[in-house]
């Protein structure tokens, strides 16, 4: 964990404005989720996660291997940031910048409470060992490859 991080448990008692780039950046669980490949049907705004993976997510890591330029490589990567993390409304519920935003605490396996950054895979969240990479599905296989272990 970054230097900059000095207050445990600030996400308490701050609003996700107010933090520092460092605390926003250590909130992410690397649980690789927001790197899925999401469907949503316009007719009713439902939005349905596929077991279909960004071609940058290091899989071992659930991180992305080109974070800082993603944006501009991935033409749907969205940047989250505290301004509109509320209107995200496609992040899991298990999600740290949902919970908090949603005035929720973090879950138990998230490494800022279990100062243990394997806890988020061991607890089944990441999206380890459960993924296809999408560049080896066809654009009119997606549908078939809709998952319900995101929620």
């Amino acid at each position: 964990m970054s230097q900059q991080i000095k207050d445990l448990y600030f996400w308490k008692k701050k609003g996700l404005a107010e933090l520092s780039k460092d605390e926003w950046e250590s909130l992410c669980d690397c649980c690789g989720r927001c790197c899925l490949r999401k469907i949503e049907y316009e007719d009713t705004g439902e939005v349905y996660y596929t077991d279909i993976v960004c071609k940058y997510l290091d899989e071992k890591t659930c991180q992305c291997r080109e974070y800082e330029k993603s944006a501009s490589l991935v033409s749907d990567c969205l940047k989250l940031n505290p301004e509109d993390v509320k209107d995200f409304f496609w992040l899991p519920k298990t999600c740290a910048y949902r919970l908090i935003a949603e005035g929720r605490d973090l879950e138990e396996w998230h490494v800022l409470l279990s100062s243990d950054s394997e806890s988020v895979h061991r607890a089944g969240i990441s999206v380890r060992g459960r993924v296809v990479k999408e560049e080896s599905v066809s654009e009119d296989d997606i549908d078939d490859h809709i998952i319900d272990w995101v929620k």
